[in-house]
Parts: C-alpha cells; structure tokens; sequence
C-alpha cells in the first residue's frame, strides 16, 4: 500500500469523527441546557422562526453523514452508496467553508457553531482552514476502494498518518482551549442556568410533590421565582378549609436537586401546619369550589422569612 492510498484511507475515520462529534456536542448541549439554541453558527443567516428547525436539521445531516461514512467504509456500501455519501460529506464542508466565510464578514462576533456551545469563539483563520482541509479530505475519498483490516506492514503507518492529521485538526480547533477552560472552571450556582421546564419536571418527580400535591387545589402555579441558587414555586391549595400557598423551594442542579416545601397562608403570610393529606373525594370538591387567589405577593418574602421560622419539610 503505497502512501497515497494511505492518507485517503484515513480521511474516512477523520470525517467521520468530525461530523458525528460536532452532532453529539450539540446533542449533550440539549441535555444540559435544554432545547435546541436558536442559532448554532450560520443558522444566524434564517429568520428567527426558522432558526432552530435549521440547527435541528443541521445536527441530523452531521449524523446521517457520519453514519454513513462509517457504514459504506467497508464493502457493505461500495459503489454507488458510497461514492454518494462521500460526495455529500464533501459538499457539506465546502458549502460549511462558505457559510463561514460569510458568517465572518457579516456578524464577525458570533462563533461558529461547529461544536454546539464549545464553539463561541468568533470565526477566525484556523476555524475557516479547518472546514476547507475537511472539504479536501472528502474530496480525497471520492472513489475510494473498500477499506479492510490493516496488515502489520501498514498499520504503523496509517496510526502515523492518523496522529499527523489529529493534531493538525487539533491546532485548528479554538474548541479545544475552550473545552480545556471548562473542564477546570466550576460554574458557581447563582450564575447556573436551568430551565424552568427542567425544574418544574424534576419537582414532580420529587418525593415532596408525591406527598403534597394532594393538597393543590390548581394544576397551574401561581408564581414562580428565582433567588440566587434556589427556584421557588407556587401552588394554590387548601388547608383545614383555609386558602393557603403552597411553596416549594428547588435547588439548581442539573441531578437530583433538593426540594423543600412549605404552607403558607394566603390571608396573612403566616406559616401553617402541615394537615394530613385530603381523599380524592376531599380534592375534587376543593376544585369545584374554585381556584383561590394568590392574596400574598410571595416575591417580598426573601428566602430566610421563608424557611427559617417555618415548618419545612426537605426531599434530597
């Protein structure tokens, strides 16, 4: 196997890893943070409405391209399939080069997208040689052979070649300093950013909500809050025939956070004892006689009026 035959053999893996890494990046942004950003990159160019069906769309492309690279490397997809992948991988590079470009003339602030939230940096030289070296190495595997087991004679060489290639991508990728950054730097909570969504789903998978939520009286909140490391939510319920608040503190974390809660008078804000959970019959009557009103602004009371001088019950 002679040296040519060599570098174009390694562009597939290199392609590959490129194209399914940028999507999985994006994909752990979503897990992380929540829904798709509004823009990752030349998705800045759609109207606004479009924004995030481009970014989706985007991210799939990057998987079906690796995929397939991977898929039609051996003989299973040889021919016709694989030269069709290929030239798509190429043409996505090419038609991503110009994107970038641009992207740089007409909002040179905004970072790349290559790599979900990792790429922010605005594009520079490296970002912009980077996506036309991996047009040129698509390029390369148009009518490639079916790559097989490498013998001992040329496995040394195509690791070689592998390592060469990695650590020019590598010195091409701002994302790297950036993931270096992050992977030493611990976010302090109160600058944490959780969705709503996020919490509102992890409080009803608390073992707080199963124990209390009898006692709501609406299925809607009627309030909710932020203050520093905590998100606070209310909901209206009722107590010993009393309209009350019930109030449930959330810690921001992305696992397992911590609830507290609390009952609150809507009437005159004081702390009420926790009653014994209602029947089903007791519930249904509570939600016929109406939703009650939130009489107690609950954005006055700081987090020490809350829990410091009343019953709390904490889930962890």
């Amino acid at each position: 196997m002679n040296l040519l035959t060599s570098v174009q053999e390694v562009q597939i893996p290199v392609l590959a890893a490129m194209l399914l890494g940028a999507c999985a990046t994006k994909l752990v942004h979503v897990l992380h943070v929540g829904p798709v950003a509004e823009t990752f990159g030349p998705t800045a160019f759609f109207p606004a409405h479009l924004r995030r069906p481009a970014a989706v769309a985007l991210s799939l492309v990057e998987l079906g391209l690796g995929a397939g690279l991977v898929v039609t490397a051996g003989r299973i997809g040889q021919g016709a399939p694989a030269t069709s992948i290929r030239l798509a991988a190429c043409l996505f590079f090419v038609v991503a080069t110009c994107a970038l470009i641009e992207l740089r003339a007409n909002r040179p602030e905004a970072g790349c997208g290559c790599f979900g939230n990792l790429s922010t940096a605005p594009v520079g030289t490296r970002t912009l040689i980077r996506s036309a070296l991996l047009a040129l190495a698509g390029l390369a595997t148009i009518g490639l052979h079916a790559i097989g087991r490498p013998t001992s004679a040329n496995a040394v060489q195509l690791v070689a070649i592998l390592v060469v290639e990695m650590l020019i991508f590598g010195a091409l990728s701002p994302e790297i300093g950036e993931g270096l950054i992050r992977l030493g730097y611990y976010e302090p909570c109160e600058f944490r950013h959780v969705p709503s969504q996020r919490t509102l789903a992890a409080l009803r998978r608390s073992r707080s909500w199963r124990r209390y939520s009898p006692l709501i009286t609406s299925d809607v909140p009627a309030d909710i809050w932020r203050e520093l490391c905590w998100r606070y939510v209310v909901y209206p319920s009722s107590s010993d025939g009393k309209r009350a608040d019930l109030v449930f503190a959330i810690y921001l974390q992305q696992r397992r956070p911590v609830v507290r809660a609390a009952l609150v008078d809507s009437a005159t804000g004081q702390t009420l004892p926790w009653p014994s959970a209602p029947t089903a019959r007791a519930r249904v009557r509570l939600r016929q006689a109406g939703e009650p009103r939130l009489a107690a602004d609950p954005i006055t009371m700081s987090p020490a009026t809350v829990w410091t001088d009343m019953p709390v019950s904490t889930d962890v």
